[in-house]
Formats: structure tokens, sequence, C-alpha cells
């Protein structure tokens, strides 16, 4: 098996403290380690740093190395430009394709957080049981325990039953189907019947007690000559473009290859031009406590929080402070009076957002691109 990681993105909703070079994944939003070294981490016990792959910027290798240093560092992989999530993906199997076309590559973004590791070793497992078993593009879907606005939603089809080896309490293997009793729930999947946007909150009200959709997180498992073979039919101008890359992944001459023909491919999402067009895509229920860490509002469920609901990551002096949350590692903070704060301060910028309006954040970054004020980027 084998796990590529998608570290590219510069997470501007964590602006200011997420910037250009040094975006979301190489902080340490959440514990002490940053992002990416959390991620790679929480695969360790089950694929091993020769097979771990990450695509991620050309201006961001140096530092990520730094980060995780027992990875290779010719699996790091850069992106001169970025391109979305189909041509990062497929950029990542055809790299691999050189090395085992039938095996199996988990793809998974470097900037989530999940709270279960063990949960989510065992699904990831099994996934890749599942992987191994057929033609199935799998992507992993979240139970929801709310009616959450600012992700996708997968809505599930029929039960489907791959015959796949079902692990027993000693590890080893028996064949068998989904409802063979063996186990009942661990490799429980479906057909995907349709992928839909973030709703507004009626229709995600409307989802949760429907209990037939799923949060999507934007994690996959599949073959690599499952996915390739998905790209050339739903996105043949990606895949013909991938072909001109093939001959020097994985070579001296990778970099000037990439720097010719990457910025060359149409940027599109994998949701959009392989997973909604595809007819063999199922999901994976899935609980392991995760969260994609979208904006700054995810830290309220991620840190604790105090009698008045304050997440305080400062020097903090609260009067009458209700549900806000404050980062300032150098400066004393002190609120008097306020509910429903984002406050953010670094070295050379100050954040003071409604929680409400945590998604609009990027909007600054956008300004400022405008404005040309490359300094705060």
């Amino acid at each position: 098996m084998f796990a590529v990681i998608m570290a590219g993105g510069q997470g501007a909703r964590f602006w200011p403290r997420s910037r250009k070079k040094r975006p979301k994944q190489l902080l340490d939003i959440v514990g002490s380690e940053s992002m990416i070294r959390q991620t790679v981490d929480r695969l360790l016990p089950f694929v091993n740093p020769e097979d771990i792959y990450v695509v991620t910027g050309m201006e961001h290798v140096e530092e990520l190395i730094g980060h995780i240093p027992d990875l290779p560092s010719e699996n790091i992989m850069a992106e001169p430009v970025g391109r979305n999530t189909a041509p990062c993906i497929g950029l990542a199997a055809m790299r691999l394709k050189k090395l085992d076309p039938e095996g199996v590559m988990a793809v998974l973004p470097a900037d989530h957080v999940i709270l279960d590791k063990g949960g989510f070793l065992e699904t990831l497992r099994n996934a890749c049981e599942v992987a191994k078993s057929g033609d199935y593009i799998i992507t992993l879907g979240m139970t929801p325990d709310r009616p959450e606005t600012g992700y996708g939603y997968i809505k599930k089809g029929d039960l489907t039953t791959p015959l796949i080896p079902l692990l027993n309490k000693e590890g080893s293997t028996k064949r068998g189907v989904v409802e063979s009793g063996l186990s009942p729930t661990r490799f429980e999947a479906y057909h995907v019947e349709r992928f839909v946007e973030k709703p507004d909150r009626a229709t995600a009200e409307q989802y949760v007690k429907s209990g037939e959709y799923l949060w999507n997180a934007g994690m996959f498992l599949f073959k690599v000559s499952t996915i390739l073979r998905a790209i050339e039919r739903y996105m043949p101008e990606l895949y013909i473009g991938l072909l001109r890359l093939e001959p020097a992944l994985g070579t001296e001459e990778q970099e000037r290859a990439l720097n010719d023909v990457y910025g060359e491919l149409p940027s599109v999402s994998i949701d959009y031009g392989v997973m909604e067009k595809a007819d063999n895509v199922l999901v994976i229920p899935s609980t392991f406590g995760w969260n994609d860490v979208g904006s700054w509002t995810a830290i309220d469920d991620l840190l604790p929080r105090d009698e008045h609901g304050v997440v305080a990551q400062a020097e903090h002096i609260s009067i009458d402070t209700k549900d806000c949350i404050v980062y300032s590692p150098k400066k004393l903070v002190a609120t008097i009076g306020v509910s429903n704060l984002i406050v953010v301060e670094t070295e050379d910028a100050l954040l003071i957002c409604d929680k409400s309006r945590a998604q609009d954040v990027k909007k600054v970054v956008e300004i400022l691109e405008r404005e040309g004020r490359d300094k705060y980027l």
C-alpha cells in the first residue's frame, strides 16, 4: 500500500497565521507538531516511510522536508504551480504506476485532524482490502453528528457486498462478504448516489435527519490502475498531459518535465473531474473524530474551552467575555464585554472577526492579493 499526502494550498481561512511561504499544513494549529507531521505519524503504523509520498508546492519543499525528514526526499513531489486535486492525484498515480500499477494508494489531505488514530487505521485497513478486491474508487464519508454547512455531503446509495478478505481476531484473513457475519459493520460500504455541495442550514438539518448523507472528507483509496483508467475516461486532457510526464517521473528529468508540462494541465478537482461521473464509487461510513480544520472556528471543537466558552492560546484577561477564540503568543490580550469573536495576533497583522464570518477570512487574502500587499501574504 502507498499513501499520498496532498500538501498544496495556502489555508487562506487561517490568515494571518497561514501565509504563502508557511501554509496551514506547516503550522501547529492543534498540538505541538505541524499538521503534516501529525498526518505522517498516524500513517506510520500502517505504511512504511518509503511508501509515503507528498505532493506540495515547489516553494514549500525545503521546509516540508524539515518537518518529515524520515521520508525519502525523492518522495516529495513538487508542483511548480497549483492545479487542484485531480492533477495532483494523477501525478502521484503516474509516479506509483512505475512501482506497482496494482498497488493501492490512499490519498489524504495534509491538514486534517483525526482524534481516534486507532479507528482511523482500522478504517484505512478495511478500505484497503475493499480497494484490492475490485475496480473500486473508495471515499471515506464521515457520519455527521450535527448539521454542518461548511462541508460537502455524500448521499449513500445501495449497500454493496464486495468480495473481500475479512480480518479475524488473529489478524489472518478469510474470504467472505460484507453480510457474512464475520465482521458485521467494519466493511459496510455503499454505492455513492451523488455528491452535493455545501448546503444551507435547513438543508443540512434535513441531510442529518435522513441518515442518508455523510460528510465528504476528501479521503480516497483505489488501485493505481483504477484511478488512472478513470482519469483517462473522464478527463482525457489531463491523462494526455500525465502521459507526457510519465517518462521523466522518478528520474533527474522530473523537475524539468513538471516545469514544462504541469502548468498546461487543467485545474480541476478530483470530485468534479472523476467522482461525480464514475459509476464505481463506493463510500465507507466512518467515525474517527475527523475535522478538516477549515477555519478558525474549528478550534472550538479541538481545544479546551473555559466555563464561558472561550478558547485562549494567549495570555488572556477575560471580563464578561463569552464564546471567543483568542490567539496571541507574544502579547497580552484583554477582552471586555464581547462574545462570538475571533481575535488573532501575529507579528505584523491583527484579525478581529465575528465567528459567524470565519469563512470570509479568505476574502482578506483576496484583497491583499488584488492590492499587491505581498508582505502580508
